[in-house]
């Protein structure tokens, strides 16, 4: 049966790792999401860096004319 008030509760946030965070609560597979979740942002942060090289390495192909 559904909650009567659900809707009156606060939403819940979505599941973020924090650096440092203890890890000894968490389930063997709430650990491989986190994991997962992480190994996703590295390739975010490893797309967003090249492609800031590359908007660099433009710019500076424009100023050494």
């Amino acid at each position: 049966m559904a909650e009567p008030f659900a809707d009156d509760l606060p939403a819940r946030k979505p599941v973020r790792h924090e650096i440092g965070q203890d890890l000894s609560a968490l389930s063997v597979h709430e650990l491989d999401e986190r994991i997962s979740q992480l190994r996703d942002e590295i390739q975010r942060l490893e797309g967003a860096r090249v492609a800031k090289e590359a908007s660099r390495q433009a710019a500076e192909g424009v100023f050494k004319l």
